[in-house]
Order: structure tokens, then sequence, then C-alpha cells
């Protein structure tokens, strides 16, 4: 199953469509309302697990723009008509798995996909990476993480 993965922001989010062999098949830049629209109609791709990226709180103050964002990961999720094939990971367990510590920078994560996945490449010879820029890794990680959880099986009980 294809995994969509969404950075969310206040206006445009990071999207990311991740294949069941973890190759990336679409990376954007998209106008929330568009990725409304397209999950309402089932586009990109029909039935892929959306896996949205959650914010959380430390205890510290946020502004207006994290709150809008928290909208739109509701809008998001209530937008796709298989909601069941929903879920929001939050930054810390993507940090932990790609990079062992939650501590990790966002140059960390994006060197711990490029050591998992490729590359990016140049334009006369494109990595698996290439065109990766801003939001987009941060919706990649979510997609490499939500394969990772989809994929591992519960342990077995004792």
């Amino acid at each position: 199953m294809n995994i969509v993965a969404i950075d969310p922001g206040p206006e445009v989010s990071g999207v990311v469509i991740l294949s069941p062999e973890r190759r990336i098949l679409s990376a954007r830049i998209l106008a929330n309302t568009k990725i409304v629209a397209d999950l309402r109609i089932g586009t990109p791709c029909p039935f892929p697990h959306v896996a949205i990226e959650m914010i959380a709180s430390y205890g510290m103050p946020v502004g207006a723009e994290v709150f809008t964002t928290c909208t739109w990961i509701g809008r998001f999720e209530e937008a796709y008509v298989h909601s069941d094939l929903t879920a929001r990971y939050f930054r810390k367990d993507i940090k932990l798995h790609l990079c062992g510590t939650t501590q990790a920078k966002d140059a960390n994560v994006r060197q711990a996909l490029i050591d998992l996945l490729g590359p990016p490449g140049v334009k006369k010879n494109p990595g698996p990476t290439y065109g990766i820029s801003k939001h987009m890794w941060a919706a990649l990680a979510v997609a490499v993480y939500a394969h990772h959880v989809l994929n591992t099986s519960p342990p077995s009980p004792q």
C-alpha cells in the first residue's frame, strides 16, 4: 500500500508518496486546500495510508501558526474518506527511529534519509532523493517512519 505522508504547515504542506518498496513516487509542496481536495476524491493514488506529522506540546508558548497547522491536520484527516487508513506520528518518534535520538536536528534527519534511501545526485544523474527540499524532507521522514510502523509486526504475547 502506498503511503501519502504530510508535513503540515499553516498554508502549504510537504507531501510525499512512498511505495511499499520505499521508492519516492512523488514529492511536492502543495497548498493545504489542494491537499484536502485531493484527499476527498481519492487522489493522488487510490486508498493509500495517509500519514501526518502531529504537533506535540513541550510546554513552550506557541503562536497562531501552530494552531492553524493543528486545524489543518484535522481537516486532512476529516477529508480522507478512509479515515481508518490515517495515522498521526510525532516528530520525536520519527527522529528516534531514523537517528537513534530525539535530539536530532533537521540536518541529521536529512542525512539519515539519504543514508537509507540514497543521495540526491545531480540533474544529469539524479539519485533516489533528487528534488527533495524544504518541507518535503520532513514529509519523507514521516513516510519512512509510517512504512516502518506498518511493516513491523507487533511483538507476540508471551
